[in-house]
């Protein structure tokens, strides 16, 4: 059955349209398709800033008639505007149907096209959000708490009222003198600009009511009025909504999309479109309802799905040249199995020095205030929005408002210490030192992801994920050579990058010499000589590209990790230490600065530290778990633990190309522990398995053969699954001694093999 509502183009299934999520009857008092007034055919809206289309007299996009739209406010009257930082009230936003967004004839909501993927990049499963009637989201009594009920300038709190005088929903701030209102302006039968009947209101945001309303020209679809401006002063409200008219070319599936900018005694609102769902902030109150009124963070794995799914809608707004100025879990939305972020209401160009800023004390970045906002404070806006969806932290907006607390009073952050790093480089007070980009952010997210879902999840790492900025680590063994360690990737945009790729050879010295004469020098040719320096066991090169480097981008952390490197080589354990620490911090959801830090923690005597970097690594990568076991092996060698260093050997998985010699590694501890017939025979078993050298098979077979002698005594013993005597026992030792001086060159060690043997063969009388 198609639905019946003027322009949609939708089935009706289960009693709702698949499209527009109306119901499958048409609405009392609603007009048949066809009678609606048509004043143009067609043409595009001449609404400024829309980019929708006329259809039977209504524009597609933001549902207003084929009429001239008003002059807008002059760019000397948009430029008086400002305002300080405000709070920003959480917005309850729901609907019938979770896939239903309002249908229109010839262009989809961005709500349509959201992806139904599930969010958690594949690494975690995140419950979908159940669908919210939108009729059951309007407040039945709207009224804003005392405790809620802020200055929009200053944001001191008003109207509280004191002892025999009454609290006001009307007045002027005591602090700072600004007007402030929290009464609902529009009430349910409203109609605003004679095209959106208000249902009535939703929440109260920073600049006033949100109201839920259904579009008269457009299929009656849901939509949400968010004030602009609550004053009597006509032409700044025109000029607001000039100023806004950009929004509505703001075009992202995970973006709400803005459909008007209309007026309503003498106040401005965004039309938008409605979203249903909940909020990130009302799912962390209803787990605190569920938890007795007690916080209950979202598990870390949680909250990283959700910040990696929403994170590509700000970063099309930054390549549009717009910042968002105010992230919070008040503003991302959940819909389904999809995100949304909403409350365009803050949105700036990148670079304007006059309009309005708004953002909310404890997410806001601290030099906005001064040098107003950037990509840097957006992206520190995010960090806080990851602690506050993690962690319970109740000074989060006074003691801590700008600092991130301890790392011991974040229990997620302290249990996984590149979740505490990467909030720390979010939220890092100097802006340099955070991430550069929203993307760069996004792939460090998700390499901290695989690591804290890996954390809970037994045994090691069975997928790969290839990094954008390492090669995977080489085949390791129990040796430390500092060429197991990853290399550096090179960077494709790097102006020299196709010179660079024409140099073929490996050899360090040729290579060295290729590199003199480049068409111009940069990052990634010092790089490229700072690396073939270092196979030529060159250090004073060495020291030059990371110097060079460094004075260019005092940021360069790939010349740290050089350093680090060199550093290894040199032997000087305590800088190689300090380096790897700091390349870590730069790229937290890398591996490769930690299986180095934990090389330089082992050679240096950092044990523990060292050991927990190895199982980190294990953990968390296929293509780490060989060298991290390895290392394992190494920590607990050290340590005597023998039992540890087998079962960290267990870890290498027989593709791997170190297999063979960690079955060597296996069977030499196996030697070591192999003081009674149990471990004897698990020893023996273990040999006949390993794919060794014969010389090696050998020498491992005759030392159990030896100790097997010695505990066999008069009876007999099992070994390898092979009940055995001791005479078979001896007969095999005289077998292994021959085979031993078989394979010895030195004929002074052989004559020794060939004297043991004889040693041992039984006397007969002639």
């Amino acid at each position: 059955m198609k639905c019946r509502q003027p322009g949609c183009t939708g089935t009706i299934v289960d009693g709702y349209c698949d499209v527009c999520g109306m119901p499958g009857v048409m609405a009392v008092g609603q007009a048949a398709p066809g009678n609606r007034p048509s004043t143009r055919a067609s043409g595009p809206c001449r609404q400024p800033g829309c980019p929708g289309h006329i259809v039977d007299g209504y524009c597609d996009v933001c549902g207003s008639p084929d009429v001239v739209a008003a002059p807008s406010a002059s760019p000397s009257q948009a430029s008086t505007l400002t305002r300080t930082s405000i709070h920003l009230g959480s917005t309850a936003l729901g609907s019938a149907r979770a896939t239903s967004f309002g249908g229109r004839p010839q262009r989809q909501t961005s709500s349509e096209r959201l992806t139904t993927g599930r969010i958690g990049a594949g690494l975690t499963r995140v419950p979908p959000a159940p669908a919210i009637d939108p009729a059951k989201a309007v407040l039945a009594n709207p009224e804003v708490p005392l405790d809620a009920r802020v200055c929009p300038r200053c944001a001191a709190m008003v109207g509280q009222g004191a002892e025999n005088v009454a609290s006001r929903s009307e007045g002027f701030c005591p602090a700072c003198g600004a007007p402030y209102s929290f009464t609902v302006k529009l009430r349910p039968g409203d109609v605003v600009a004679g095209q959106y009947e208000v249902v009535g209101a939703l929440a109260h945001g920073g600049m006033g009511w949100i109201y839920l309303a259904k579009d008269r020209n457009v299929s009656g679809r849901w939509v949400v009025l968010k004030g602009l401006l609550n004053a009597g002063d006509a032409d700044a409200v025109a000029a607001a909504i000039g100023e806004q008219r950009f929004l509505a070319r703001v075009e992202h599936p995970q973006i709400v999309e803005i459909y008007n900018f209309v007026t309503h005694d003498d106040a401005g609102y965004i039309v938008m479109e409605y979203v249903g769902g909940r909020s990130l902030k009302q799912l962390l109150k209803q787990r605190m309802t569920a938890n007795n009124g007690e916080a209950d963070p979202l598990p870390a794995e949680m909250s990283l799905a959700f910040l990696i799914e929403i994170l590509p809608a700000l970063g099309y707004l930054h390549s549009i040249g717009l910042l968002y100025c105010d992230f919070k879990p008040d503003n991302v939305i959940q819909v389904g199995d999809a995100l949304k972020l909403i409350d365009l209401g803050g949105v700036r160009h990148i670079g304007d020095e006059d309009s309005a800023i708004y953002g909310t004390v404890g997410f806001q970045a601290p030099e906005v205030a001064t040098l107003g906002p950037s990509i840097a404070s957006d992206i520190f806006t995010v960090g806080r929005t990851l602690m506050v969806l993690s962690a319970e932290v109740p000074g989060y907006q006074t003691e801590y408002e700008t600092r991130i607390p301890p790392a011991e009073e974040l229990p997620a952050f302290a249990a996984h210490d590149s979740l505490y790093r990467l909030l720390l480089k979010c939220c890092a007070p100097d802006p340099n030192d955070r991430f550069t980009s929203t993307e760069e952010l996004r792939l460090q997210m998700l390499g901290v992801l695989r690591e804290v879902v890996a954390a809970g999840t037994p045994g090691v790492g069975t997928i790969s994920a290839a990094s954008v900025l390492f090669e995977a680590p080489t085949v390791a063994s129990e040796r430390t050579g500092q060429r197991q360690l990853p290399r550096l990737r090179p960077d494709p945009t790097d102006p020299q990058a196709a010179w660079l790729a024409r140099i073929s050879t490996e050899d360090p010295i040729e290579r060295l010499a290729a590199l003199e004469s480049p068409p111009a020098l940069s990052a990634d040719v010092l790089l490229a000589r700072g690396e073939a320096a270092l196979d030529a066991q060159n250090s004073r090169l060495v020291d030059d590209c990371v110097r060079r480097l460094l004075a260019a981008d005092p940021w360069e952390w790939r010349a740290v990790w050089l350093a680090g490197i060199a550093a290894l080589q040199a032997h000087d354990f305590t800088t190689a230490q300090s380096s790897f620490n700091a390349v870590y911090g730069q790229v937290p959801g890398e591996l490769a600065p930690k299986l180095a830090l934990a090389l330089a923690c082992e050679l240096g005597g950092e044990l523990d530290i060292a050991e927990n970097l190895y199982r980190v690594c294990a953990s968390t990568d296929a293509a780490y778990v060989t060298p991290a076991a390895f290392g394992l092996a190494r920590v607990r060698a050290a340590r005597n633990d023998l039992p540890g260093s087998l079962a960290a050997l267990e870890l290498v998985p027989s593709t791997s190309r170190g297999y063979p010699e960690s079955q060597r590694l296996k069977v030499r501890d196996l030697v070591a522990l192999a003081d009674d017939a149990p471990r004897l025979d698990d020893a023996f078993r273990a040999l006949g398995q390993a794919r060794l050298e014969p010389r090696v098979e050998a020498e491992y077979r005759v030392l159990l053969l030896r100790k097997a002698f010695d505990l066999a005594g008069a009876g007999g013993i099992t070994l390898g699954g092979r009940p055995t005597t001791t005479a078979m026992v001896r007969d095999d030792l005289v077998t292994g001694y021959r085979e031993l001086a078989r394979l010895t060159e030195d004929p002074g060690i052989r004559a020794g093999y060939v004297d043991l043997a004889n040693s041992l063969r039984p006397w007969s009388l002639l």
